[in-house]
């Protein structure tokens, strides 16, 4: 995610980033909002280590070691905003359900 997050942001005087252009190689003038920010590599290597590390939390969820490293981590944990449930998820799951 940090590699992704790297870089400049661009400066937008109307704050909503419709006066943010890409010139592109090939002479293309794309607005801002509709450029890609993140390529195909980049975006299956983000999700790789997402599915990883959630595979791997889930199998250790019960080892001490774990439990006690998130223990460290709750102390900074705890000035983050609380955590969403996902709706969608949450439907899909209910579906699957219902089957």
């Amino acid at each position: 995610m940090e590699v992704i997050h790297a870089g400049r942001s661009p400066i937008s005087e109307t704050g909503d980033y419709s006066d943010v252009f890409v010139h592109d190689a090939q002479g293309r003038k794309i607005p801002w909002a509709d450029v890609s920010h993140i390529d195909d590599e980049e975006m299956k290597a983000l999700m790789k280590e997402v599915v990883n590390r959630l595979y791997t939390f889930l199998l250790h969820i019960d080892d001490p070691g774990l439990q006690a490293w998130m223990a460290r981590w709750a102390t900074v944990s705890d000035k983050w905003d609380e955590p969403e449930l996902e709706p969608s998820f949450l439907a899909a799951l209910s579906k699957s359900d219902n089957r």
